[in-house]
């Protein structure tokens, strides 16, 4: 699963998905979207709002964009970002293997706002336990993680946003579970086709404008 060249920006895809990295402040959400993105780590100040990144590649043989929204932990944002969660088709809840709390907050507060604000009732959710690279620091064990993704009806895996380990993998697992799903596949091709009507328009307006285009 890697990017592909031959995807165009300008509308040159199958399907467009919006993904959310959703979790408490410093669990490593940029991170793991620069690693994901990128090639290259490097440190990060926390993310003021809301950031996004654009993913271009082909999976199955469609070709896909993600549109990765990294969302602040803060929760004095948590009125901000709700809006954000309309329309997703994915959703990555983050929380970091050696603090608790980040963990305990997924359902005390992450799960409760997916629930309350995601618009896809279908929407595909997948659990990530970050910093696995920290393992004598652990505080969260895989069994706990598995057992609350299966609560909450997710995908479940442990990465490190530091060594790369199942970055990759996660968007992955995430994208080939929405390709499954009818509803998402309906919605995030509707994406596309608006797209492309509203580039069609565009050029057609600039063609009509002649040599009186500034």
């Amino acid at each position: 699963m890697g990017s592909s060249t031959k995807v165009g920006i300008n509308g040159n895809y199958d399907y467009s998905f919006k993904i959310l990295l959703i979790g408490d402040s410093g669990v490593g959400k940029s991170s793991i979207l620069l690693s994901f993105i990128s090639n290259s780590l490097h440190d990060l100040s926390p993310t003021i709002g809301v950031d996004f990144k654009i993913k271009l590649l082909s999976v199955g043989g469609k070709r896909l964009k993600l549109t990765i929204w990294d969302t602040a932990g803060q929760e004095r944002f948590g009125t901000v970002i709700s809006s954000y969660y309309r329309g997703a088709h994915g959703i990555i809840l983050v929380y970091d293997v050696t603090r608790r709390e980040t963990f305990t907050n997924l359902s005390n507060t992450w799960a409760k706002e997916v629930e309350l604000y995601s618009t896809n009732q279908e929407c595909v959710k997948i659990l990530v336990g970050n910093k696995v690279d920290k393992d004598k620091e652990r505080a969260v064990t895989r069994e706990e993680g598995i057992a609350l993704a299966q609560e909450h009806e997710s995908l479940f895996l442990e990465c490190s946003a530091k060594t790369r380990e199942n970055v990759q993998q996660c968007f992955k697992d995430l994208v080939l579970k929405i390709l499954e799903v009818p509803s998402l596949l309906e919605n995030g091709s509707t994406v596309v086709k608006r797209q492309t009507m509203k580039q069609k328009q565009v050029h057609h307006s600039s063609r009509g404008s002649g040599c009186c285009l500034n």
